[in-house]
C-alpha cells in the first residue's frame, strides 16, 4: 500500500448490523422476535429434512430399523413431492415478507381517505368512528409497517397453503382422474368436507363448484401472491398478463398484423387451472420445480452448511493471504475472495454483502474509491453465478431443459467464467497502476501455509462434489448428498479434534471402524444390524472393507460425537463457527435458561446443524417461489400453442440477421432480469428465445448459456442493478455511480457470450459431422490439432487477449495513459480478438440492407482476423509501454473510465 495515502475512516470494517441494514432494505424481509422465530426455525429445518430426505431415499419416505426393517411412511409422486416443496416455500413467505408496510400506493390512499373524512366531518363524527374502525381492522388485520409481525391475513394464507398441500396428499386418486376427465368433475366442496353438508345451501356457487379447480384458483394467486413479496410486484404483473392471455388471447385477430400470430385457440377457465395447477411438465409444478425439488434446494443446503461452518471467513483470508500483498492487493483478493464464495452462494446478492463487509472497506483504504470498491465487489460477486462448479440455481435448470449432464455443463461453463475473472482482475490492476495503489501490509494477512494446515478441510466438500460429478459421474443430487455428508463427518470430526482428544478420537474411530469390519466380515451388516439379526452370513474380507469404508462418514460422526460427550467443554483450535450459529447457540441456550450450554461443543454442533438446515431454507425461499411464479409463462406457451408462432414472429422481426437476434436476446435479458432472479429471467427467455437461437443453428447450450450471462449481467446494470445498489450501501456509495463502476468492470461478461455464439470452441463445443447438432469437446477432438488450433487454442488465447484490450479500453491505462484514439484502437483490437465473427456477420448484414450480397465465416477467415486484431494489440500496448517508461508521460492523468 502507498505511503501517501491519506488516512480514510471510511474504510473501517463494516459491522454485522450495518450488513443486516443493507440486506433488509433490499430483500424486505421482516425481522421477526419471540415464537415467529421458533416458528420460521422449525418449519425451515422441516423443509431442509423433507428434503434431505428426498436425496437420501427418493419418492419413497421411509426409514430402515434394524431387526424391523424398511417402515415405509408414504410413497409419493412427482407431482405430490412439488406441491409439498412449493408450500412450504409459500408458508415461509407468509411468515418472512410482510403483505404491506404502509408504504404502497393502495395504503396511502386508504391512509389519506381516513385523513380526509376527519378533516371534513371531524374526528368524533359517527361517519368518521366508522371510516377509522375500518381503517384499524383492516390495518390489524394485513399492516405491519414495523416489519416485526405476522398479520391475520398472512395466518390466512398459510392455512390455504398447507391445505393446498393436503389435497395433493390425501386425494390424489381423484386428482388422477381429474387429470383424464377435467378438472370439474372433482367433488365439490361439501363432499371432501362432509361437516358442511349441512349448511350446503349457504356456499352458494361454492356447492356446485369443483373443490380442485377452487384450490387452483387459490394456489395460482398464491403463488402471485408470494411472488410480489418475496420476488418483485414487477414478476408477478407479468406473470398475470399470462395467465390472463391465456383465456382472452383468443380475442386476438388471427389477420392482425404482426400481431395475428399471438392469436390462440379459446381455452376456459378450468381447462387454464388444469394445465397450471396439476401438471408436472408445465405451470407451477412444471420443470423449474421438478429442478428445484430434485437439484438447487440440495446445493443451497449445501452452501448454507459450508457457510455456517465458517468457510466463507476462510476463504476470503485465503484469498487475501494469496494476492493482499501485490499492487491493488485488496481487489484482486476481493475478486478470488468472491469466486470463493459464489461456489457457495450462488446469490449475487448475498455473495456482495457477506463479502463486500469484509473487502470493501480494505479497497477503500488502500486508495479505492468508494464507487469503484463497491463495483469490483458487485462485479466480482455477480460472477458466482457462472462459475462452476456450483454456478447457481441457473445452471441446474440447464441441465433440465438441456437434457445434458451436469459434469457436461461445467466444461463448458469453465473457460468463459474464468476469462470474466481474468478481466476484471486486469482492470483493477490497470487501476491500481493509475493510482498508485499498493498492496496491504503482510503483517495484515494470514500465512498462506498455516492457513491451509488448520484449514484444509473446508476444501475437501468442493474437491468431493467435482469428484462425484465428473469422475463417478453420479447424478446431481446424489453427489450433493454424499457430500452433505462429508461435510457433516468432517465439522463433526474437526469440532471434536484437540491436543486433549485427538489420541481419544483416533482410538474411538479405530474401534468403530474395527467392530464394523469384523461385524461386516462374519455377519454381513452393521453391527446393530447383525445384533437384530439382520445379517446375510459371512462375506470376504474385501467386501467387508469396501461396505465399512462405504458408511466411514456415519463412523466419524459417531466418533466425534462420542468425543465430545466425554469433553463438552472443549474448544476446537481449527474450528471456527459462523457468528450467526455462535449467535443461535446463545440465544436458545439463554432461553432454556442454561447459558452455559452455549459453551458445549456437542450443544453447538447441533445448533450448527440446525441453523445450516434453517439458513439454508430461508435462503431457498425466493428461488422457490420465482421457479413456480417462472413455471406459468412456459406453461402458458405450452397449453396454448403458442410456441411455433412465437418463434416465427422473432424470426421475422430479426429478418435473417443473427446478430439482431443475439442483441435483441442480450438487451431483453437485462431489461426483464433488472431487479429479478437470475433464475426468473432464465426461463422466461429460454422459453421464448432459446428455440430462436437454435433455428439459428446456435449449439442449444450456447444458446442457454448466452440468456444465463445477460440474465446475471442485469444484477448490475444500473438504473437497478440490486448487486450494485447492495454494494454501494456496504461502500457507503452512490448507488448508480457504483453500478456504472461494475458494468464497466463486467462487460466482458456481455461480449464473451457473442464469442462462445459465434466461435462454439471456446466453450468447447464441436459441432458433429455427420449431425447439424454439437458435442462436447472430448480428448481425441484436442489432439486432433488440426481442429484444436484454430477453433480453440486460438479463439481461447485471443479472448484472454482481447479482455486485456478492453480493460485498457474501459480504465484509460495500461502502462501510461490511454488516449481517446487509442481506446477506439483497443476496443476494435478487443473486438477482433474476441469475436472477429460477429463483426464481420453484422458487416454483411449491414451489406444485406443495401442490396450487397455477404458472404460465409470461414475459419481462415477467422483466424486472419484474430491475427489482425493480435498485431493491432501488440502494436498499442509496446506503444503505451514506451510512453509508460517516459516520467513526462507518466505524470499525466488518463481519462476518465
Amino acid at each position: 500500500m502507498t505511503d501517501d495515502t491519506p488516512p480514510d475512516d471510511s474504510g473501517e470494517a463494516v459491522s454485522d448490523e450495518e450488513v443486516d441494514e443493507v440486506l433488509q432494505e433490499i430483500e424486505r424481509k421482516r425481522s421477526l422476535t419471540g415464537w415467529a422465530v421458533v416458528v420460521v426455525a422449525l418449519i425451515g429445518i422441516a423443509f431442509s429434512v423433507f428434503q434431505m430426505w428426498l436425496a437420501a431415499k427418493g419418492f419413497v419416505l421411509s426409514i430402515s430399523l434394524p431387526g424391523v426393517g424398511d417402515i415405509v411412511f408414504a410413497s409419493l409422486q412427482l407431482l405430490q413431492i412439488n406441491a409439498v416443496h412449493v408450500s412450504f416455500g409459500l408458508i415461509l413467505t407468509f411468515l418472512l415478507y410482510p403483505g404491506s408496510t404502509g408504504d404502497g400506493p393502495l395504503s396511502r390512499r386508504c391512509i389519506a381517505l381516513g385523513s380526509l373524512v376527519d378533516e371534513k366531518l371531524g374526528a368524533d363524527h359517527p361517519v368518521s368512528r366508522v371510516v377509522d374502525a375500518i381503517g384499524g381492522a383492516l390495518a390489524w388485520a394485513f399492516l405491519d409497517s414495523e416489519m416485526d409481525r405476522v398479520t391475520p391475513s398472512d395466518f390466512v394464507f398459510i392455512a390455504l397453503s398447507v391445505l393446498s398441500a393436503a389435497y395433493f396428499i390425501t386425494d390424489f386418486q381423484e386428482i388422477q382422474r381429474m387429470r383424464a376427465l377435467g378438472v370439474q368433475r372433482g367433488r365439490p366442496i361439501q363432499e371432501v368436507f362432509t361437516f358442511l353438508e349441512p349448511v350446503a345451501g349457504l356456499l352458494g356457487p361454492l356447492a356446485d363448484t369443483s373443490y380442485a379447480f377452487v384450490l387452483g384458483v387459490l394456489g395460482v394467486l398464491l403463488v402471485l401472491e408470494a411472488t410480489r413479496r418475496a420476488i418483485s410486484l414487477w414478476l408477478m404483473v407479468i406473470v398475470a398478463v399470462f395467465v390472463v392471455y391465456a383465456r382472452f388471447g383468443v380475442l386476438i385477430p388471427q389477420d392482425a398484423a404482426y400481431v395475428g400470430v399471438l392469436s390462440i385457440p379459446e381455452l376456459s377457465w378450468p381447462s387454464i387451472i388444469q394445465n397450471l395447477w396439476y401438471n408436472t411438465e408445465n405451470g407451477v409444478f412444471g420443470i423449474p420445480v421438478t429442478v428445484s425439488v430434485q437439484f438447487i434446494y440440495i446445493f443451497i443446503l449445501f452452501g448454507a452448511f459450508l457457510e455456517m461452518s465458517g468457510a466463507g471467513q476462510w476463504f476470503i483470508d485465503l484469498a487475501y493471504g494469496a494476492t493482499g500483498t501485490r499492487k491493488g492487493g485488496p481487489a484482486k483478493a476481493s475478486i478470488l475472495a468472491s469466486g470463493f464464495m459464489g461456489t457457495i452462494s450462488g446469490s449475487s446478492i448475498a455473495n456482495t454483502v457477506t463479502t463486500g463487509a469484509f473487502t470493501i472497506p480494505l479497497m477503500k483504504r488502500s486508495g479505492y474509491s468508494p464507487e469503484f470498491s463497491g463495483g469490483v465487489e458487485a462485479s466480482a460477486s455477480s460472477g458466482g453465478q457462472i462459475l462452476p462448479p456450483v454456478m447457481g440455481a441457473a445452471a441446474f435448470l440447464i441441465v433440465q431443459y438441456t437434457a445434458t449432464p451436469f459434469a457436461d455443463v461445467i466444461v463448458v461453463a469453465t473457460i468463459p467464467a474464468i476469462v470474466f475473472f481474468f478481466g476484471v482482475w486486469v482492470m483493477v490492476h490497470f487501476e491500481a497502476v493509475k493510482e498508485d495503489i499498493g498492496g496491504l501490509d503482510p503483517s495484515e494477512l494470514v500465512d498462506i501455509r498455516s492457513h491451509l494446515r488448520s484449514g484444509w478441510f473446508y476444501l475437501v466438500p468442493i474437491l468431493l462434489l467435482l469428484y462425484y460429478l465428473i469422475i463417478e459421474r453420479l447424478s446431481v443430487a446424489r453427489s450433493a448428498w454424499f457430500t452433505l455428508i462429508a461435510i457433516g463427518a468432517l465439522i463433526t470430526l474437526v469440532a471434536a479434534y484437540g491436543d486433549e482428544t485427538r489420541t481419544r478420537l483416533g482410538a474411538i474411530l479405530g474401534v468403530l471402524f474395527g467392530t464394523s469390519l469384523l461385524s461386516q466380515f462374519l455377519f454381513g451388516a452393521g453391527v446393530l444390524g447383525a445384533l437384530a439379526g439382520d445379517g446375510t452370513g459371512s462375506q470376504p474380507l474385501a467386501d467387508a472393507f469396501s461396505a465399512t469404508v462405504g458408511n466411514i462418514g456415519t463412523l466419524i460422526i459417531l466418533a466425534g460425537v462420542l468425543t465430545l460427550i466425554t469433553r463438552p467443554r472443549l474448544d476446537s483450535p481449527l474450528l471456527s463457527f459462523d457468528g450467526a450459529v455462535d449467535d443461535a447457540a446463545e440465544t436458545t441456550a439463554d432461553a432454556v435458561g442454561r447459558p452455559n450450554l452455549a459453551s458445549n461443543g456437542l450443544y453447538k454442533l447441533g445448533v450448527f446443524l440446525g441453523k445450516s438446515m434453517e439458513s439454508g431454507a430461508r435462503t431457498a425461499v425466493p428461488v422457490v417461489i420465482a421457479v413456480a411464479a417462472a413455471g406459468i409463462i412456459p406453461g402458458v406457451i405450452s397449453v396454448s400453442g403458442l410456441g411455433p408462432n412465437l418463434v416465427s414472429l422473432i424470426t421475422a422481426v430479426a429478418g435473417g440477421s443473427l446478430v439482431l437476434l443475439l442483441l435483441v436476446t442480450a438487451f431483453s435479458s437485462i431489461i426483464l432480469g433488472m431487479g429479478m432472479p437470475t433464475t426468473v429471467t432464465y426461463i422466461i427467455l429460454v422459453s421464448l428465445l432459446a428455440p430462436a437461437l437454435t433455428e439459428f443453428g446456435v449449439p442449444l447450450l450456447a444458446a442457454h448459456l448466452f440468456i444465463l450471462y445477460f440474465g446475471v449481467i442485469a444484477d448490475i446494470t444500473p438504473p437497478v442493478a440490486v448487486a450494485a445498489y447492495a454494494a454501494s450501501g456496504v461502500a457507503k456509495s452512490d448507488a448508480f455511480q457504483t453500478g456504472i463502476e461494475a458494468f464497466s468492470l463486467s462487460l466482458n461478461k456481455a461480449i464473451v457470450p457473442f464469442a462462445f455464439i459465434v466461435t462454439p470452441g471456446i466453450i468447447l463445443l464441436r459441432r458433429v459431422p455427420e449431425d447439424p447438432g454439437y458435442r462436447v469437446v472430448q480428448t481425441a477432438d484436442l489432439l486432433d490439432i488440426g481442429y484444436a488450433i484454430p477453433e480453440i487454442l486460438i479463439p481461447v488465447a485471443g479472448v484472454f487477449l482481447g479482455v486485456v484490450a478492453l480493460a485498457a479500453t474501459v480504465i484509460g491505462f495500461a502502462y501510461a495513459p490511454v488516449s481517446r484514439g487509442e481506446r477506439a484502437a483497443f476496443a476494435f483490437s478487443s473486438l477482433l480478438l474476441m469475436a472477429p465473427g460477429l463483426a464481420v456477420s453484422g458487416t454483411y448484414d449491414l451489406l444485406g440492407l443495401v442490396g450487397i450480397g455477404g458472404g460465409e465465416m470461414t475459419v481462415l477467415l477467422d483466424v486472419a482476423l484474430r491475427g489482425v486484431g493480435l498485431a493491432l494489440f501488440v502494436f498499442l500496448m509496446i506503444k503505451n509501454r514506451q510512453r509508460g517508461g517516459d516520467p513526462a508521460a507518466q505524470a499525466g492523468t488518463a481519462e476518465p473510465a
